[in-house]
């Protein structure tokens, strides 16, 4: 891993309550590309998978074209995969798809060949794997950080299920201690105090009734994360990777709109009262980070 003295030095101070972008996310990219080490531009591209998830899903729901224009697997690499696993052939050598790709795009193709279609969540199937591919790194830093999102949303999601009634166990996603544990326990806490320093502030999050008040306090959550595990790490690629986290954070709250967002949760809430067994997925979907 490389020192970045100039590239951090050079990077203007963000706040979660700038208006304003300094970055968009696509543009800090194109900036890093000619500046990281070839080992540190993997943590990075990690991060920009999400992107690729996203036009990933289009595609398995028949979209004719990548409507992610940040992600960098094309449409018809996708298509190229998916076609060579149907026929049951090799699959083409791609470097730029991940081996996660692979392994969801066989689980859908089981899923088409039974006579009784199992009803799955694919985003969720997803993002189980792409987080478990995440972990597997070998930083730290970034294994800490994606399993601080996982344990966040399977935290929120089991707290809305037992709220409303439903079968958590069937929404959690992952399987490490924290998502075991969620499945499992019927405890207030879930049984997870001591293993989160962090629950007790979450639960008081789960209780914001605001959509966007409660998503700002997980947001806050996130960034004071970010600046304690980076304090001693002022010139590696943590800081870099921050940096980049809390531009996407700026980002999404500077494009995103209020009315909208009000809206949309009391379209939830209001579903969800219903015992609708797609309450969870809409709630995730429209809480997806």
């Amino acid at each position: 891993m490389g020192k970045y003295y100039c590239l951090i030095a050079g990077l203007p101070d963000i706040t979660l309550e700038d208006s304003k972008l300094t970055y968009s996310v696509a543009d800090f990219r194109e900036e890093l590309d000619g500046i990281l080490t070839d080992a540190d531009k993997k943590l990075i591209d990690l991060f920009y998978l999400k992107f690729d998830n996203k036009n990933l899903l289009a595609y398995i729901n028949q979209s004719e074209s990548n409507p992610e224009p940040r992600g960098r697997i094309a449409y018809d690499e996708l298509d190229a995969l998916f076609q060579a696993l149907r026929e049951e052939e090799k699959p083409p050598k791609n470097h730029r798809i991940p081996p996660y790709f692979e392994s969801f795009l066989r689980l859908y193709l089981e899923n088409e060949e039974k006579e009784n279609k199992v009803d799955v969540s694919w985003e969720d199937r997803l993002a189980a794997l792409y987080y478990a591919y995440a972990m597997k790194n070998s930083n730290p830093f970034v294994v800490a950080w994606f399993e601080l999102n996982l344990n966040i949303n399977n935290m929120l999601t089991a707290i809305t299920c037992r709220k409303h009634n439903l079968d958590k166990a069937a929404y959690i996603v992952g399987d490490n201690v924290v998502a075991q544990a969620l499945r499992t326990s019927n405890a207030r806490d879930f049984g997870l105090s001591d293993e989160l320093e962090y629950l007790p502030e979450l639960q008081r999050i789960a209780e914001e009734s605001d959509l966007m008040l409660r998503e700002k306090k997980i947001d806050l959550l996130k960034w004071k994360w970010l600046e304690e595990q980076t304090f001693f790490k002022t010139f590696d690629i943590e800081s870099v990777y921050a940096y980049l986290l809390k531009l996407e954070m700026i980002e999404r709250w500077v494009t995103l709109d209020k009315e909208t967002g009000d809206k949309t949760f009391r379209k939830i809430v209001g579903v969800m009262k219903k015992g609708s067994v797609n309450a969870l997925n809409e709630f995730k979907r429209n809480n997806n980070k």
